[in-house]
Parts: C-alpha cells; structure tokens; sequence
C-alpha cells in the first residue's frame, strides 16, 4: 500500500507517546495531556442526555447550529466588545482542533509559509504540514519571557507568508500576550497582508489579575484575524468535541465548506450541551477556581525542589519547567521519571527543538494526586541534584 508522503511526515507527539506509556503503570499520576478532570456543570450534562433521549442525534447544518452559534457569538460580542454575526462570522467545529485546521485548509496552498512562534502547540506544525504549508518557526526564550519580538516576526515574512500564529494563554508556557504586543503585530499583519490565527482556548484561566486581550479587536484586525476557541478547557468538555472559528465570512463560507467534507457538522448533542454551557455557565467561576488553587500549590511546591526552575504561570494549567541542571535531555528525564517514580510529563522537545532542557507538567488533577506527585518528582531530584 502506498503512504502519501504527507502522511508519514507527520509523528505521534511526544506528549501522546507518554501519555501512551503512562498507561502501563496502575499507579502513574499522569500530568501529560491537557485534560481536566473536572466534570462539566449538571446543566451541561443533562443538556446533552436529554439531546440523546429526545432523539436529537441527527446531522445539524454544517456550519452547527444555529441556535449554538448564536448563544456563542452573545457572550464573545459582550467579553469582546464587538459584534460577531452568528450567521456569518462564526462555525461550530468538533473541538478546536478541527477549527484551527480547516482555517489553515483554507488559507494555504502548496509551499505556503506560516510563522509560529516557540514555545508552540505541537499540533500547530503537524496541520500546517498536513495543509502542505511550510511552517516557520520562531524560537524564544526564558529572557525574553517566552514572548515573540517585533523584530523576530518581521525577519521571519517572506514573499511566501500568509499568516502567523498566536497562542494566548500560551501552550506550555502560560505566557499571556500583552497589549502592546498585539498591536505591534496587527500593524505588522496589516502591513504584510497577513492573516493572525489566534488561539485563545485557554482565554478564560488567566490569574493574578491579568486580563485576556485579543488580537481582532485592534483596528483593521477584525477582517484579518481568526479566532479559534472551544467549550473543552472553559467548560472542562473536551470529550464532547466542540469549538469553534470568528473569522471573515469570506473565510467562514469556505471552511463551511470544507466542514461539510471533513466532518458533516459537531456531534448534535454536544452542540445542545453547548447551548446550555454559553447560556448558563460564562459566567460560572468553578472550574477558574479550582485551577487557581492547584496553581497556587503546585507553584510553590515546585519552587522547593531544588534544580527546577520556571516561571509561574500567568494562564493555562501549565508550567513549563526549566530541567537543565540534571545534565538530561527532556525525554530521559520524562522517561526515567515515570520509569523511576510513575510519574508522566512531556518532555520540552514536544515545543520545539530549542526547549530539551525543559519539561510541561499539566496540573489537571485533583490537589491531593499533585502532592504526590510533587513528593515523587522531589525524590527523583535528590537522586540526580547534589
């Protein structure tokens, strides 16, 4: 049988592959994969069980329903202080994911280039190249404070560019973009024709008092920007597979078009489970709050082991651990610690080459499983810090 090329360039990340390996231990606590173990809102369950009950199982329209789209596009029109047509500027996708590939599906042609800054979302590099695009990555670094500069942006356009990708709050860093930031690179997209993809699904979990800006208010960014964003970490629904795109309706049309190829439309249910989250939850601090207190224990509880170091995370569930003091490369260091002490986080190199020294340790799990696994990494370290 042959396999396109396409295909076999792309790889199972390394957070999947430990995420794979944490699965042949019983005892494991597994601080890989970016999933809350938090259960959605009674409301939102139900939702979806009466969807099931009351045989609303079928195909919606492409682009979900309308009714979806609306309850979304109210609550983004208010945090945003913008108005976003639901018929027009908006497409319920299954999860983020799909919507940030369909975007890219229909912004690149063969040898297109796309400018993802480093740290990056591994899955951001995969699509690129699955759309046949090139991506271009832009590294950064602990001095910079993880944040992409004008000048590394304007180095990276070439006559290929078409568009650059932000993520904020950062994945695996918890960086959140300032304001000053987002202007320069909207002056910049606007300047060089280019469209901003920004990724804002971890929007509503920012902490210590920093606010979320994104980069389509700007002036001009509106036509030029496209908002990817989905009900799995502000709601904790990830399994129900429902996101979703702001964009141009230009760019709206064709990726409903696409959708109608790839996907038909997000699981029905799920889109009534959706309804109920935007109708009855933006507003519901739960799930902020029980990630900001596992924030607040793990920060200081990391900072005590000696030989990790790291900046505490402004959002997200994250931190991005600095292990270069143990003389190990990232994936040996994940390895021997679920080897040693059944403990799995993903190793740096998932982010980008740049990062071997580092690790991305997921505080998705409940306080007492993060003090065991704190008492686990802590012995590891004694055994390789002097």
């Amino acid at each position: 049988m042959k396999i396109s090329k396409r295909a076999q360039i792309i790889e199972t990340s390394l957070s999947r592959q430990l995420y794979n390996m944490a699965k042949t231990y019983n005892d494991v606590i597994d601080l890989t994969l970016g999933d809350p173990d938090i259960m959605p809102a009674e409301v939102i369950r139900n939702a979806a069980c009466k969807a099931v009950k009351e045989g609303k199982t079928r195909y919606s329209a492409n682009a979900g329903l309308f009714d979806l789209r609306k309850a979304i596009a109210k609550c983004v029109s208010q945090e945003y202080n913008m108005e976003i047509n639901p018929d027009t500027e908006l497409i319920v996708t299954v999860g983020g994911m799909e919507a940030l590939y369909l975007s890219l599906a229909c912004l690149i042609d063969e040898g297109d280039e796309v400018i993802i800054p480093a740290p990056y979302y591994v899955n951001y590099v995969q699509m690129v190249r699955m759309c046949g695009g090139v991506p271009v990555i832009v590294y950064t670094d602990e001095e910079s404070g993880f944040c992409v500069t004008r000048e590394q942006l304007e180095n990276a356009i070439t006559p290929k560019t078409v568009a650059v990708i932000i993520n904020s709050p950062c994945n695996p860093t918890g960086v959140v973009l300032g304001g000053e930031l987002l202007n320069e690179i909207a002056e910049i997209a606007i300047k060089e024709n280019l469209v901003v993809i920004s990724d804002e699904v971890y929007r509503t979990l920012i902490f210590d008092g920093k606010k979320h800006e994104s980069i389509i208010t700007r002036p001009g960014m509106k036509a030029r920007t496209v908002v990817i964003d989905s009900t799995s970490k502000r709601f904790a629904m990830t399994g129900y597979r429902v996101g979703y795109a702001i964009a141009s309706p230009e760019l709206i049309e064709n990726m409903t078009k696409m959708q109608e190829n790839v996907a038909a439309c997000a699981p029905l249910p799920s889109q009534y489970a959706g309804i109920a989250a935007y109708d009855f939850c933006s507003h519901d601090t739960r799930i902020f709050e029980k990630f900001k207190q596992r924030r607040e224990y793990i920060v200081n509880a990391i900072k005590g082991i000696k030989g990790m170091h790291f900046e505490a995370p402004e959002g997200t569930f994250y931190l991005f651990v600095n292990i270069s003091l143990t003389g190990m490369d990232c994936l040996s260091f994940a390895q021997k610690l679920l080897e040693e002490e059944h403990v799995a986080v993903v190793p740096g190199r998932t982010y980008g080459e740049a990062y071997d020294g580092y690790i991305r340790i997921a505080y998705t799990v409940e306080i007492n499983r993060l003090k065991l696994a704190v008492e686990r990494i802590s012995r590891f370290m004694n055994r390789y810090i002097v």
